[in-house]
């Protein structure tokens, strides 16, 4: 039943604008600071006042019998005579006055008799020492012309509720006193009515202000939210230019600059997915043609079977194989999926293994790579995915290495660190597309070498397999000097084999 309630009332809410919100939640709070003032300052005065009263009286008297053998008692009991509306009797058991105020018209503590005074310390001692009463005391008042015609009097009523306090006392001279202290509870019914008037006056006033204050507030925090909320709108259609304008609060403007750079980014990937289309659908489309040319060739020309023609369909074969494993590769590393097991290894040996291997590929065509290192570069990681980081280092030179098709491989150790850095004589690449080298399916501006051509996964499968080892990598390249792109790993401490 709670949840139904909950939801009926979020179904609701979510209908509701924020603005309205803001207003509705403020006039709430108006109204029950309103409902508080209402009941403290009106409903419970009269029960505050007689609470506070009675305190007072209450402490007067205890602190009278804490002092009652003090020789300085009298002169206290004689400055309590200046309060208004306050009378004192000291009484012992026979109901003889020790001591008492001078009387007045509300002090009927004067006029108990014997009987009454016993029944006082009676209630006294029953209650642990302290006895509180409240007395309706008729006051004399004086003649008044009645309003209903002339040659008429009447005596108004004048009444007084009257509040008593009798309290027990032990003196080492006299025994037990019976201290009586009498007050009167003034009536507040002028007090509440002239109260009940000005907070009519207040709330009118806090209502209204309240409403002018929801009211501009809500334009100004909800405002631009809804500003926001459209754009965002703008932007799920698919709108990339929109423009997005925080002004207020520090949250709107962090809210406004989050969308913003999320509109960018969104138009980058947008841009890279129509890249992705391109240049996998040509990247499919020309090996298999050529696969299908070819084929067709042979098979419908006499004397075209040969091995050159046989060749040009595994190249364009383990092209294709290429790019269906990068792909692969790519997606494992993003999904998480591809995990290394680690191990113990030497990065100089894995590379010269795949070095071994590249060879074969590129000695036909003239290239000449170059490894030199020092030491065995002993770090901890899996053999398959650092010989996949190793070969497309080495593919990436080679694809876009210069005329003299060098390539050099380094293998350093320094500072805890083991750096693999793979560097062609290229003609570089240009300073702006530096920080998108990484990307994927990004191939850069310059042309590739025919039949050399990349699948523009080889940098983020390095990068993902270099983070999955809690490494580091990087690339320095100047137009017109060749690039170098390396890797470093954290070293085996020596003996951690």
């Amino acid at each position: 039943m709670r949840n139904k309630l909950r939801a009926a009332w979020e179904a609701r809410a979510g209908r509701l604008g924020i603005q309205w919100h803001i207003m509705a939640w403020l006039t709430l709070f108006v109204a029950v600071l309103m409902l508080l003032l209402w009941l403290f300052q009106v409903v419970l005065l009269d029960w505050f006042y007689q609470a506070i009263k009675t305190h007072d009286i209450r402490e007067i008297a205890r602190a009278i019998a804490q002092d009652i053998d003090d020789d300085d008692l009298s002169r206290r009991l004689e400055g309590l005579r200046r309060q208004p509306d306050l009378y004192l009797r000291i009484l012992d058991r026979e109901g003889n006055s020790v001591y008492q105020s001078r009387p007045g018209p509300q002090s009927m503590i004067h006029d108990l008799d014997r009987e009454e005074i016993a029944s006082f310390f009676q209630q006294a001692e029953k209650n642990g020492g302290m006895a509180l009463r409240q007395f309706r005391q008729q006051l004399p008042a004086p003649f008044q012309r009645h309003p209903d015609g002339p040659g008429r009097w009447s005596k108004p009523e004048n009444t007084a509720t009257l509040l008593v306090c009798a309290y027990l006392a032990e003196s080492q001279e006299q025994g037990t006193l019976l201290i009586l202290l009498s007050t009167a509870l003034t009536p507040l019914d002028a007090t509440t009515d002239t109260l009940k008037a000005q907070f009519l006056c207040i709330a009118l006033i806090l209502l209204l202000l309240s409403a002018a204050i929801a009211l501009a507030l809500s334009r100004q925090v909800g405002g631009p939210l809804v500003a926001l909320s459209r754009g965002a709108r703008e932007l799920a259609a698919g709108n990339y230019d929109t423009a997005f304008s925080g002004g207020g609060y520090r949250e709107v403007r962090q809210l406004s600059d989050t969308l913003a750079y999320a509109a960018g980014e969104l138009s980058k990937v947008e841009s890279l997915r129509r890249e992705l289309i391109a240049n996998v659908s040509h990247d499919l489309r020309t090996p298999l043609t050529m696969i299908a040319g070819y084929g067709e060739m042979m098979r419908d020309i006499p004397g075209e079977n040969t091995p050159e023609n046989v060749q040009i369909i595994i190249d364009e074969t383990q092209r294709l194989t290429g790019l269906v494993n990068d792909m692969l590769d790519l997606g494992k590393l993003q999904a998480g999926a591809w995990t290394p097991d680690f191990q113990p290894l030497s990065l100089s040996a894995l590379t010269d293994e795949v070095l071994s291997r590249y060879r074969r590929l590129v000695e036909r065509e003239g290239y000449v790579i170059h490894f030199r290192h020092q030491g065995e570069g002993m770090v901890e990681g899996d053999p398959t995915m650092l010989s996949q980081v190793v070969y497309n280092l080495i593919a990436n030179a080679v694809h876009h290495t210069g005329p003299d098709k060098a390539v050099s491989v380094e293998l350093e150790e320094t500072g805890g660190w083991v750096t693999l850095s793979v560097r062609d004589s290229g003609p570089g690449i240009p300073p702006e597309e530096l920080p998108y080298i990484w990307d994927r399916y990004y191939r850069g501006k310059k042309p590739h070498r025919r039949g050399l051509a990349g699948t523009g996964l080889g940098l983020s499968i390095v990068r993902g397999a270099v983070e999955q080892h809690r490494g580091r990598c990087g690339a320095e390249s100047q137009p017109g000097e060749g690039s170098r792109f390396w890797v470093s790993l954290p070293a085996l401490p020596t003996g951690g084999g």
